[in-house]
């Protein structure tokens, strides 16, 4: 028989808790789980309700009926979700959900990380719920195998990873995915960059220049990446590779494309080296690459050289010049045995642009510098920087003070802008205007 009602706070959730594992338990013994899975959502919470109910009625538990309907709910969320992450997972105001325990569940909001009262009924409860992630995407995770990449049915990013390696038990990462992309228009308004720089970036994909979006962890590279490809004019081939596919195009002619682990058995990898190589063989216009980590540099970058003018690509790096080392270093570590002025130099020739962008501390994301790879002097990759960005100092309210200005150098580029038909003006570049933030 279920227990009664106890009075203290912490002790009324842990018996909820205790109750709704039994009410579950009770529900998988009595439901059909194969003519659930058929059913549609609000038949199935009829049906669940009234299940409910009658399991409460003979277990002559008292509940109001606020929380019989919440209890419907969560026993919802058990049969047909994620369980308790459903609410997060449905608010749009949350970008990812990070959960360090069973009993500990952060999620950034705005840029903010801020703890929840989420938990989990204990250790188990969660690994089921990874389990049920990483199943319908055909993948597993166990003790041989405990890490594990996989997204959700909206495209949103999932992690895991479980003991031996997670210490204090499993842990779990959600990176939401957009429903409703932003815009450049959005950008600028959250001052993320100007009317300027985004007229500038748009001239730059226009005149087929190759990018490289530079920025660390959750700065806003694939949301920029999204908006650039946004520029590609609709009448190109467009080919998209990606670890987890985030990119939401709006042209028609796109071609996407996705990794594949190896499977069980160890066999049946796709890696984002094969999808770049296939790629090739498509004939695309553009190739858009969600981020290059490893040994694909290398065909990212011949395929730069190599006619495919106007490819965006993205990498984690500190800064513009960090990036370039990076790229190096990948190229290195891949086996393309080049002196190192050689590589350098096919590196200049494969890159035009870099946009380093970077997270405040405020949570905002802002374009910190715009710069053109202008050539070689000696053995150094030159940059110019066209647009920056300058932190002044924090208002009282722990928001970020700056200011975006132009340094007032006319990039090299220009004249393939001017040879294709591309106005940008002259007052764009000019250093006296000045965006305080």
């Amino acid at each position: 028989m279920l227990s009664a009602k106890l009075t203290d706070a912490s002790t009324q959730q842990t018996y909820y808790e205790e109750l709704k594992a039994k009410v579950h338990q009770r529900v998988i013994e009595l439901l059909d789980l194969t003519v659930a899975s058929s059913m549609a959502e609000e038949q199935l919470a009829q049906e669940l309700s009234n299940l409910v109910e009658q399991i409460l009625q003979e277990g002559k538990v008292a509940l109001n009926q606020r929380e019989r309907g919440q209890m419907v709910q969560d026993i919802l969320h058990e049969v047909n979700g994620l369980g308790p992450l459903e609410p997060l997972l449905k608010d749009d105001t949350i970008n990812d959900i990070l959960v360090n325990s069973h009993k500990q569940v952060y999620v950034e909001r705005y840029g903010k990380l801020e703890r929840t009262a989420v938990r989990f009924r204990d250790e188990a409860h969660l690994r089921r719920i990874i389990e049920r992630i990483v199943a319908r995407m055909g993948r597993r995770v166990d003790e041989s195998s405990p890490m594990v990449d996989a997204r959700l049915a909206d495209g949103s990013r999932v992690n895991a990873i479980i003991p031996p390696c997670a210490l204090d038990g499993a842990c779990l990462s959600i990176r939401k995915f957009s429903k409703d992309p932003l815009q450049v228009t959005d950008l600028i308004e959250k001052r993320t960059l100007t009317p300027e720089i985004a007229e500038l970036l748009r001239g730059i994909v226009r005149a087929r220049l190759n990018v490289l979006i530079s920025g660390g962890t959750g700065c806003g590279k694939t949301t920029v990446l999204n908006i650039l490809s946004g520029f590609i004019p609709t009448t190109e081939r467009i080919v998209t590779i990606e670890d987890a596919a985030e990119l939401q195009l709006r042209q028609d002619h796109v071609v996407r494309l996705e990794t594949r682990p190896a499977n069980i058995e160890g066999k049946g990898e796709v890696s984002q080296r094969d999808l770049v190589k296939n790629a090739l063989r498509m004939r695309p216009d553009r190739i858009v690459v969600g981020e290059v980590r490893g040994a694909e540099t290398v065909d990212m970058l011949q395929a730069m050289n190599t006619g495919h003018d106007g490819s965006l690509t993205t990498v984690h790096a500190n800064s513009a010049r960090d990036a370039l080392t990076r790229i190096e270093t990948m190229v290195a570590m891949a086996g393309f045995d080049l002196p190192s002025k050689a590589l350098r130099h096919y590196i200049s020739s494969a890159l035009d642009v870099i946009v380093q962008l970077s997270r405040m501390s405020d949570g905002s994301r802002k374009v910190m510098s715009v710069q053109e790879v202008s050539g070689m002097e000696g053995d150094i990759v030159t940059m110019q920087e066209i647009f920056k960005f300058e932190q002044t100092g924090i208002d009282q309210n722990g928001k970020v003070k700056g200011r975006f200005r132009a340094t007032g150098i006319r990039p090299k580029f220009a004249e393939k802008f001017q040879a294709m038909g591309i106005q940008i003006p002259n007052e764009l570049f000019d250093a006296a205007k000045v965006y305080e933030c």
